[in-house]
């Protein structure tokens, strides 16, 4: 049974697979981190976190670059602080009077 075994993959689909997620996934992240509760807020930062941490992983493969992928790793690692402090404020009790 021959070519049944996949081949490699281009450059461009890993391009045009960031490109997807770029513009399909990050708008619908925005609306979600702009609009709403704070939980929904939070939910559409961590859904943002995960989108770029996609396309981090995504683009040193597109541009053949494995070396770049480091980045990706340092944003998954601080990504979840980000997440942590925005959950601070937007919970930090507020003096009173500041309405």
């Amino acid at each position: 049974m021959t070519g049944l075994a996949p081949g490699p993959v281009s450059t461009g689909s890993w391009a045009a697979a960031a490109l997807v997620l770029l513009v399909a996934a990050w708008p619908a992240c925005t609306w979600a981190a702009s609009r709403g509760s704070t939980v929904r807020r939070l939910v559409g930062a961590c859904m943002a976190n995960t989108v770029t941490g996609a396309v981090l992983l995504l683009l040193p493969m597109a541009y053949e670059r494995p070396a770049y992928q480091d980045l990706a790793l340092v944003f998954a690692v601080l990504s979840p602080a980000g997440v942590l402090i925005f959950t601070r404020f937007a919970h930090a009790p507020r003096p009173p009077g500041d309405d």
